[in-house]
């Protein structure tokens, strides 16, 4: 394969697909790596780095046009352009919630492959972006907690007096939660959390954070991917009453509930912001889909009486170098898997290729996409 790996367009962009490790992978097993220059410069990566590793730097015209191309994020106007049914488009293009995005994709006849619809099966786990960057996502959302709440984490003894810990609350556990818990641990804090699904209350007390028990049934609450189902307005407003009394005591609420392709689910109404004490810190990791927080706007600061909510959408390029390498290293393996034999192959009857197909042949294939792309189309209409 010829890979191609262009220079991100989107402004807070700084992760890069593609790291000169991930070069030197492809390398060994005869693959050709063309980047554009400064790729991966906001990672912390020279153009030397990659040459070194056996990249050749070109421009993006040429770069674009290669049989492969891989990006973080959207695809471009000129990668769009470029493409044709010879092409493979590699990237995070979000193609359950962006519909439009798919269709566009999908008329440059190229073969388009969203990396977030990995299937989650063992054989997988290696390809799984999303996973990765939540990884990234929990860890940052916390230290962005501590450099903003007015007080420290750890509980401290001195001769000044005592300074009880800081009390974190973080609601969903799945990647990016278990980080958030982790790490609002590591730090010193009294930590607890919740998530629907039943499953991840063993993982919560692993991680030494108390899990919040509801009375709810969450008999059907996952998926059989093992993401969190959509819940009914009558379940929705019993957790929140439910959930009132433990936001009003936390210093941190660290929210990372979502459902693929759908709107992020209503956990923290104004009124339960209203019960937190001044000075207390939401950071909602859901902005980008409108939010767990009722008064989250996606990539600004909201102060209401006192507490201050922050929905950005830009966490894992803050750790650019480390989210890059991950991100990298599972591109680099479904790379691998989609040509064992040196030549990229998209074979249907594999579970992989087919979880992740959005489009060929100048249309749409991938199911749960097209159910995606109607639902829309009927909604306009």
């Amino acid at each position: 394969m010829h890979v191609g790996v262009p220079v991100e367009v989107a402004p807070a962009e700084r992760r890069v697909a593609l790291t000169p490790e991930g070069v030197t992978k492809l390398a060994k097993n005869g693959h050709t790596v063309s980047i554009e220059a400064g790729c991966g410069a906001a990672s912390g990566f020279e153009d030397s780095d990659y040459t070194e590793a056996g990249a050749t730097v070109a421009s993006r015209t040429e770069v674009v046009s290669s049989e492969v191309v891989v990006q973080v994020g959207a695809a471009a106007d000129d990668v769009r352009q470029a493409a044709s049914e010879a092409t493979l488009l590699l990237g995070m293009f979000d193609p359950l919630w962006d519909t439009a995005g798919s269709t566009e994709l999908a008329a440059t006849g190229a073969n388009v492959m969203a990396l977030e619809l990995v299937p989650r099966i063992t054989k997988a786990q290696s390809m799984d972006v999303l996973s990765s960057m939540a990884t990234v996502a929990g860890y940052e959302a916390v230290l962005l907690a501590a450099s903003r709440l007015p007080r420290m984490f750890p509980l401290l003894m001195t001769a000044a007096g005592t300074v009880p810990a800081a009390k974190v609350f973080v609601l969903g556990a799945g990647v990016a939660g278990l980080q958030a818990i982790a790490t609002a641990r590591r730090l010193g804090a009294v930590v607890e959390a919740f998530d629907v699904r039943d499953a991840a209350a063993e993982q919560i007390r692993s991680l030494g954070a108390r899990a919040v028990e509801l009375e709810l049934d969450t008999a059907n609450s996952e998926d059989s991917g093992g993401y969190a189902k959509a819940q009914g307005e009558d379940a929705q407003a019993r957790q929140q009453r439910q959930l009132t009394p433990i936001v009003g005591e936390s210093d941190v609420v660290i929210s990372t509930a979502a459902i693929p392709g759908r709107r992020s689910p209503l956990l923290i109404t104004t009124h339960m912001v209203e019960a937190m004490p001044r000075g207390s810190v939401i950071v909602d990791l859901a902005a980008e889909r409108g939010g767990n927080c009722e008064l989250t706007v996606a990539d600004e600061e909201v102060v209401h009486e006192g507490v201050t909510i922050l929905g950005p959408t830009d966490l894992p390029s803050r750790s650019a170098r480390n989210a890059s390498q991950m991100l990298s290293n599972n591109i680099v393996t479904l790379l691998n898997h989609l040509a064992p034999e040196g030549e990229l192959t998209l074979d249907m009857d594999d579970e992989i290729t087919a979880g992740m197909l959005v489009a060929a042949g100048g249309r749409v294939v991938h199911p749960g996409v097209l159910d995606a792309v109607h639902a829309d189309q009927g909604t306009s209409s």
